[in-house]
């Protein structure tokens, strides 16, 4: 891979993971624990947080595809970055919406049962925090 390329892609890839790292692991969990937070507040607050990191990470998989179709990738490279592209499309395009449906109704006003649509998100999650690391150092070592 190019120099530009593979710096762009790390650089990118890095920023990317730092952000889902501050954002899903810690702002998300934290929330709650502040005095007066209750879940609606917590939820009112969480989608405009994420809206934001989806839109930054829109932006960031954008850059990081530019850079590696220009760059002559390695089979990592092109490998780990359709794989972090992939886990964010699923993320946008299934899973999100199902939240967004779910916390539209305790919005509302109903008491609903814990989701396992939060949990499989954080596993996608995780999922991509392997893909963005191996990217990073994929790019890296270019």
């Amino acid at each position: 891979m190019n120099a530009i390329s593979a710096a762009v892609t790390a650089a990118s890839a890095f920023l990317w993971l730092g952000m889902v790292l501050g954002i899903s692991f810690l702002e998300a969990r934290l929330k709650f624990r502040a005095p007066g937070v209750t879940v609606p507040i917590g939820l009112g607050i969480g989608r405009i947080v994420f809206r934001a990191l989806n839109r930054a990470e829109i932006g960031l998989a954008a850059v990081v595809i530019v850079a590696v179709a220009v760059g002559h990738p390695t089979v990592a490279i092109g490998a780990a970055a359709a794989v972090t592209a992939l886990i964010l499309a699923v993320q946008l395009a299934v899973i999100r919406p199902m939240l967004n449906r779910r916390s539209d109704r305790v919005l509302a006003g109903e008491t609903l049962p814990r989701s396992r649509t939060h949990l499989l998100y954080v596993g996608f999650e995780l999922a991509k925090v392997a893909a963005l690391l191996a990217l990073g150092i994929s790019a890296l070592a270019a």
